[in-house]
């Protein structure tokens, strides 16, 4: 397949996705420009998520630290960046200050790291908290019960500025069989938010992938990562 016709592809994929995220939108009583669309670019070569960028994307998301610096420089600088992946403590340093948020921390050991970090580049970095909804042992994340003693101390850490929370439910065959984790997360942001914490601002819950952003959108996601209904099956390299 031909650099032109991945680039039409991914021009046709954006439109239908900007169709289903105003119709879930609209279906909850909210507007397109109250959703987030992050375009998941793991594996995808950067002419391809320039040619997105150019398309309209304002938003895009690694998922590996080496694959983000080896694409970085080549990438338009008018994107907004997240860390989306699993980060290891022994690589924050190649993240933070390259970033505009790590949606990704999962540990209080990591997110003092990136306060520390941030600190000594002079920075604040925004973060979110990741949410082991499902409580898989093979994921990462914080269990629900300890959010209500982990928020706290992770406002108190400078360098840091919590924005909100993120999950990745587990794989389910029907889709009617996500939208309890989505509401679940729902609820914990909503509760949290309500709590109004200094230096946790709760404003945007990221849930909701290529198979189920839609249904994530209805349950109340604001921020949804989505790459294979974008950029196709990931057979670039």
């Amino acid at each position: 397949m031909t650099e032109k016709s991945y680039t039409d592809a991914v021009s046709e994929n954006l439109a239908e996705i900007e169709r289903h995220i105003c119709d879930a939108a609209s279906s909850v009583g909210k507007k397109r420009e109250d959703i987030i669309l992050l375009a998941a670019t793991k594996t995808v070569p950067p002419e391809i998520i320039n040619h997105a960028i150019n398309s309209g994307i304002k938003y895009i998301g690694e998922n590996r630290v080496q694959e983000f610096l080896s694409k970085e420089m080549d990438i338009l600088p008018t994107v907004h960046r997240h860390f989306i992946g699993h980060l290891q403590t022994n690589k924050a340093k190649d993240i933070v200050g390259r970033v505009a948020m790590i949606e990704s921390v999962h540990s209080l050991k990591l997110a003092n790291l990136i306060g520390k970090l941030s600190c000594d580049l002079g920075i604040e970095t925004d973060i979110l908290l990741e949410v082991n909804i499902g409580k898989e042992e093979n994921k990462s994340g914080f269990m629900k019960e300890e959010l209500d003693e982990i928020i706290p101390q992770i406002a108190k850490i400078d360098g840091v500025n919590l924005r909100g929370l993120m999950t990745i439910p587990p794989i389910c065959e029907k889709k009617t069989e996500i939208i309890p984790y989505f509401e679940e997360m729902y609820k914990l942001f909503i509760d949290n938010r309500a709590k109004k914490i200094d230096n946790v601002s709760m404003e945007y819950l990221s849930m909701g992938m290529s198979s189920d952003y839609a249904e994530a959108i209805k349950c109340g996601s604001n921020l949804v990562r989505v790459g294979t209904s974008l950029f196709g099956k990931r057979n670039y390299k």
